[in-house]
């Protein structure tokens, strides 16, 4: 089809040449005609090229309005079951196409997917409330009993321990030739059973997929109910299955040693030390309820002064050089004081672990996850008398 278009334009040419070859230079004038077409012709080129470009510069301006629609305040707002029109917009194909197509003047059309109206399909999601992405959770308490503890990882489901249960105190000075003392110490095996601290929550399979920090949630949230409930076994397990047996049942109950008239908290936490070292278990930490500790620091001298330190001051909560452990599974107005480390031994079976399963009741028909949080430990007090348990003396009238 080009080649026939020359031909014409060759016979035209030639024919203009005959029928002016008595007007002056025919091959001036062809020139002349020529040149006044392609003066034309780039002017033509040239207003297009400026009217394309200012398409593709308003699309490109348009695009970018809707799309900040769906961002405005800098938050992520989640799907809101239908993209908006503006989303719609920019995520269309011809869209692109078209910017970037500078040859020829045009529009771009879209039929949005919903018609105009306040529901949250159309384009009324496009305003949309700002949605914070920090969650905000329940307060819970803090773990730390544990701390005090001695560790260890078991593999069995129960651990044996050698319990010394009488020294061999016989020993005496002995007259030449005279019969020593034979002393006896009595060993006893002591067995613990480990136990299974757990809880479990039902949720949707699509938010775990579309939320993660949802789940990040559960996952930390579980952890931290497992070592709560694991914190008041430690303190006040009954032993009974399938509790653990705790540190106060089995703690030697607290005797003042010096018989102090009208102690005040603090003397009392001095003569619970004091009945430690006396049975040569010299303590290394007290646990209290936060409300006692707050009421020993608020004690006052004769000239007004706070005795554990002023207020403005950082005061690390320490009586008598042993450190404090404040937990609100201690009750109020109890007292644990201990060796703590060399008292008790926390053996762990099963380290905490969340699990994610479709393995229960109809949950994998119904695009359900169960969430399981446990562990498993066993918990061994080898020496009573190394932890002195008590409640203060009530306030005098």
């Amino acid at each position: 089809m080009q080649g026939n278009q020359d031909i014409r334009a060759a016979a035209a040419a030639r024919r203009h040449l005959i029928e002016t070859k008595d007007v002056g230079d025919p091959f001036e004038a062809l020139s002349k005609k020529f040149g006044q077409h392609a003066d034309l012709t780039l002017d033509k080129i040239k207003e297009v090229e400026e009217k394309t470009a200012e398409n593709a510069a308003f699309t490109q301006d348009l695009a970018q309005q809707f799309s900040s629609l769906g961002r405005r305040g800098g938050f992520d707002f989640g799907s809101s079951g239908s993209e908006t029109w503006g989303e719609q917009f920019v995520a269309n194909n011809q869209l692109k196409s078209f910017a970037e197509d500078r040859s020829r003047p045009g529009r771009f059309r879209m039929e949005v997917k919903a018609t105009l109206t306040n529901g949250p399909d159309s384009a009324g999601a496009m305003v949309r409330p700002t949605r914070d992405r920090d969650i905000t959770t329940m307060s819970r308490q803090q773990p730390t009993i544990r701390d005090l503890l001695s560790v260890v990882e078991v593999s069995g489901n129960s651990v044996e321990y050698v319990n010394q249960t009488q020294r061999p105190t016989a020993a005496a000075p002995v007259a030449e030739t005279a019969l020593k003392p034979e002393s006896a110490m009595v060993l006893e095996l002591v067995t613990v059973q480990t136990r299974v601290i757990a809880h479990w929550i039902p949720a949707s399979r699509q938010i775990l997929e579309d939320a993660p920090q949802l789940r990040d949630l559960i996952d930390t949230e579980l952890r931290d109910g497992l070592r709560e409930a694991e914190e008041l076994q430690i303190l006040a397990g009954d032993g009974v299955s399938p509790n653990l047996h705790g540190l106060i049942p089995q703690a030697t109950a607290y005797v003042d040693p010096l018989a102090l008239a009208g102690p005040t908290q603090i003397d009392t936490i001095a003569t619970a030390i004091l009945q430690n070292s006396l049975a040569n278990e010299p303590a290394d930490g007290v646990v209290l309820h936060p409300s006692d500790f707050m009421a020993m620091r608020l004690l006052k001298d004769n000239d007004g002064k706070y005795i554990l330190g002023a207020p403005g001051s950082e005061v690390a909560p320490r009586l008598f050089g042993l450190p404090v452990v404040q937990t609100t599974a201690m009750p109020k107005g109890d007292f644990l004081v201990g060796r703590f480390a060399a008292a008790a031994t926390i053996y762990d079976r099963w380290l905490p672990s969340v699990t994610v399963s479709t393995e229960h009741a109809d949950f994998f028909t119904r695009n359900m996850v169960a969430i399981l949080a446990e562990e498993r430990l066993a918990l061994a007090v080898k020496k009573p008398r190394a932890l002195t348990y008590g409640q203060f003396p009530a306030p005098a009238p």
